[in-house]
C-alpha cells in the first residue's frame, strides 16, 4: 500500500502531462483526463480498493448530472444576454433557482450516498480535491503554453 502512495502521484503526473502533450493538435484526450482524475482523487482521498470500486460509479454519475445542470445554467445565462421583456426575465430567474435547487439536492443525495462508502472526512475533502485537480490541470496547461511562447 505504501508503494501505491508513491506510484499514484507519478502516474498522475505522467498521464496529466501527456494530456496536454498533444495540445498543438488542439485534441483533448478525455480518456487520459479521466485516468489522471481517478489517480489524483484516489490518491488524495487515500481510497482503499474496496472503497474505490464503489466510489467511482457514484462519483461519475453525480459528476455527469452536475455537469448537465451546469450547462443548463450556462444556457440561461446566455439567454439573459439579449434584450428581455420582464416576463421572460422573471421566467429565467425562476428557472435558474430551480436548477440551483436541483444542484443542491443532487449534492445532498450524493453526499449521503458517498458517506456509506467513504468516511465523512473523505466525503468532505472531495470538493476541495476535485477543485485542486482542475487547478493542477489548468496550471500544467498554462505552463505548456508559456514554453511555446503563447
Amino acid at each position: 500500500m505504501k508503494n501505491l502512495k508513491f506510484i499514484l502521484p507519478i502516474l498522475f503526473v505522467l498521464i496529466s502531462s501527456s494530456i496536454f502533450a498533444q495540445r498543438n493538435e488542439q485534441k483533448f484526450d478525455r480518456e487520459k483526463y479521466e485516468s489522471a482524475r481517478v489517480a489524483f482523487i484516489t490518491n488524495r482521498l487515500d481510497l482503499k480498493p474496496e472503497q474505490a470500486e464503489k466510489f467511482w460509479p457514484l462519483f461519475n454519475k453525480y459528476n455527469e448530472d452536475r455537469e448537465r445542470m451546469m450547462r443548463e445554467l450556462s444556457n440561461i445565462n446566455k439567454q439573459s444576454e439579449g434584450d428581455l421583456n420582464e416576463s421572460k426575465a422573471k421566467e429565467l430567474i425562476s428557472e435558474r433557482f430551480k436548477i440551483q435547487q436541483s444542484i443542491l439536492d443532487l449534492e445532498k443525495d450524493f453526499t449521503q450516498d458517498i458517506s456509506k462508502v467513504v468516511s465523512s472526512s473523505q466525503a468532505l475533502k472531495l470538493g476541495g480535491v476535485s477543485r485542486d485537480f482542475v487547478r493542477q490541470i489548468y496550471r500544467m496547461n498554462q505552463r505548456g503554453g508559456d514554453r511555446r511562447g503563447n
